[in-house]
């Protein structure tokens, strides 16, 4: 196993490389200056200008500053936000937290609702609960999140005045009221999902020959259902609950702005307004980077679930 993740971590090199080269590359095709956005558009001389290409290597060649970009960010420097003045990985370190209990918050919803959501249809196969159910991940697969939110404000906040709307509590612990709702928003595309995985992995290993043998052999089906049927559909469901987390941090840029909150999504969403090169390419790596460790976490997990699977 130690072997096995060594080598995805080894990896992890080529292909951040490549992430970070797309990701340099497209943020340099726009025709904006930096200098200009680092003055903020003003009235400014030539000499102040180039003083400040030749500060921040905006003078050199393209390659040139993508070696000495990608050169510090392997020393964990991503930069200097060209319009905030501030290191962006304190930036993104600052704002963590806030989207991290966003993202934690709306995989628990989602496994306590998608779980029960998709065993309950596989039980109930075509039926009226079955049928129900389809629905229900039907409807939440093809409403946009910035949809769901907005339908959720409107309902939970405006109309019957359960929940705040917009901002962020002034600790850890009264952050859970105002991250309610914008976890639901979040969490509602991804319940559909895993509830239809859920159901499909529960429908084929109720089919199969050892649960017949339980069947025959009297073990209740309560039972049958949750020890046996359950851990076995768990693969698939880990499968997408991995990958969807990686797009749940991604999800987090629109549900941030919609309900006005300050984590990694917004600042996103701040940094490609502002033409802040090295804070779009900063928060982007780090997405890049959680996406692929996700991945082998759920790769390792597998062997903790199924003993059979062994790297």
């Amino acid at each position: 196993m130690v072997s096995y993740i060594l080598r995805r971590l080894l990896l992890l090199i080529p292909i951040l490389f490549l992430a970070s080269v797309l990701v340099f590359g497209m943020s340099h095709l726009t025709k904006t200056d930096p200098a200009l956005v680092m003055v903020g558009g003003k009235q400014t001389s030539p000499e102040v200008l180039e003083n400040i290409r030749v500060k921040y290597h905006l003078n050199e060649p393209v390659w040139k500053q993508y070696l000495i970009w990608a050169g510090n960010a392997v020393q964990g420097d991503l930069g200097e936000s060209f319009k905030m003045k501030q290191s962006v990985s304190g930036m993104i370190a600052e704002r963590l937290p806030l989207t991290i209990q966003l993202v934690v918050m709306s995989t628990i919803i989602t496994i306590l609702l998608a779980i029960p959501l998709g065993i309950i249809a596989a039980v109930k196969k075509n039926t009226w609960v079955d049928y129900l159910a389809s629905l229900i991940s039907l409807v939440g697969v093809s409403s946009p999140v910035f949809f769901t939110g907005v339908l959720a404000v409107m309902l939970f906040s405006y109309k019957l005045d359960l929940l705040p709307a917009f901002g962020t509590g002034d600790n850890f612990v009264e952050n859970f009221k105002y991250l309610l709702l914008p976890s639901l928003a979040l969490g509602i595309n991804m319940l559909a999902l895993s509830s239809r995985i859920t159901r499909s992995g529960m429908i084929e290993a109720l089919g199969t020959n050892y649960i017949e043998t339980a069947v025959a052999k009297g073990i209740p089906k309560r039972v049958i259902v949750m020890k046996h049927a359950f851990k076995n559909a768990l693969i698939p469901l880990l499968t997408v609950t991995g990958l969807q987390l990686g797009f749940l941090i991604v999800g987090t840029v629109l549900v941030e702005y919609t309900f006005g909150l300050g984590g990694i999504g917004s600042l996103i969403v701040h940094a490609v307004q502002s033409s802040d090169y090295p804070l779009v390419q900063g928060t982007t790596i780090f997405l890049v980077v959680f996406f692929l460790l996700m991945n082998l976490v759920v790769d390792v997990l597998y062997a903790v679930i199924d003993p059979r699977i062994r790297y």
